[in-house]
């Protein structure tokens, strides 16, 4: 039984109630010496306050994510691997930040991590026509260094998308930017002894927003965008995880065999690079592009994506921008191929399947 579930917390609330109305009905009907009629109410009373704390220590528990499993209460998660203090996603509430965009602290509780979450709503999102509408989903995954606010306080969003969406080159998406290394450990979204990033980023962040938002729940309906670390993320996580991500588009990507600065372990290295994740042939469509000039992801790194993939596995025709490095103007100039890729293979807003 989950130390979260509701199913835990429904059984020690009915377990108080049925042992406060059984000291109540017995209480008049004990038997024996005194101090045995004593030391049996005291248990009684005992036992009722016990269940209480018990169910109150729950509450809190599950209002502030303080323990996310049995193994994390009791101190026998692995040695070593990352667990973070934070709401789970039902608690998580949503707050206006800046930029248009609102924001939500949460712990995920398949990976223990604990991070901000931003999310864009279109304009069509509180509009009565579309009340009762389902939107796609793209998630914006930043490069390392970096963080998620940069894509707004130097990446120009979410007003490059809500231009796109006002011009009609881009149907109403919800943006979604998440952290790419929670606590600040850089995993290439991989999972590690020390941190599991792909598990919040393919289960925790995307059952935060379905639980908080409108949103499509098709592969096809999300799609992942990143640059540098975040580019090479949005082209493994898709090929790991294609039954939550039917779409990557990566700019800049690190490279595709894998980055042994940040994963050391060969193994490990091999497992989660895109070349070999490439051999499973999930059904995903990918977009990649980079600067000729990017000396931290050459052309030639696209070159060996593209010959590692197998149908029913797409790469769209990389996008080489000329005399392109890597950083901002680059990325810039990347990014409008890129929407209008996303946009012609992404589906569109669709009506609730089932209102909420």
């Amino acid at each position: 039984m989950s130390l979260t579930g509701a199913t835990f917390q429904a059984t020690i609330a009915i377990a108080v109630v049925v042992a406060v109305v059984a000291t109540l009905l017995l209480w008049s009907r004990i038997h024996g010496p005194g101090w045995s009629r004593t030391l049996q109410r005291l248990g009684m009373l005992l036992l009722c306050q016990l269940l209480a704390v018990g169910l109150a220590g729950t509450w809190v528990n599950n209002s502030f994510g303080l323990y996310a499993s049995w193994d994390d209460l009791l101190g026998t998660t692995p040695q070593g691997q990352l667990a973070m203090v934070g709401p789970p996603p039902q608690r998580a509430r949503f707050t206006k930040a800046s930029w248009g965009m609102e924001s939500a602290f949460f712990r995920g509780p398949h990976s223990r991590l604990a991070s901000q979450v931003y999310v864009w709503l279109p304009p069509q999102y509180r509009q009565p026509a579309y009340r009762h509408t389902a939107f796609p989903v793209i998630m914006l995954l930043h490069g390392v260094p970096g963080e998620p606010e940069s894509y707004m306080t130097g990446g120009g969003m979410p007003g490059r998308v809500a231009s796109a969406i006002a011009s009609g080159r881009l149907h109403p998406v919800i943006l979604v930017v998440p952290s790419v290394d929670p606590g600040g450990v850089d995993t290439d979204c991989s999972n590690t002894p020390q941190s599991r990033v792909a598990t919040w980023l393919a289960q925790d962040v995307p059952t935060l927003i379905k639980r908080h938002f409108r949103v499509e729940t098709s592969p096809r309906a999300w799609a992942l965008a990143g640059l540098s670390t975040g580019g090479l993320c949005s082209l493994k996580l898709p090929m790991q995880y294609p039954g939550v991500f039917g779409i990557g588009a990566g700019m800049s990507p690190d490279p595709v065999v894998g980055d042994p600065s940040v994963l050391s372990d060969t193994a490990l290295r091999i497992a989660n690079s895109p070349v070999h994740l490439a051999a499973g042939r999930p059904d995903v469509r990918l977009w990649a592009g980079t600067g000729a000039m990017d000396r931290n992801s050459l052309p030639s790194n696209l070159s060996r994506l593209r010959a590692a993939i197998r149908p029913p596995t797409t790469l769209a025709p990389a996008v080489i921008i000329l005399g392109g490095g890597h950083n901002p103007n680059t990325w810039g100039r990347l990014e409008p191929p890129m929407f209008d890729w996303i946009n012609s293979v992404q589906l569109p807003p669709a009506v609730l399947k089932h209102r909420r």
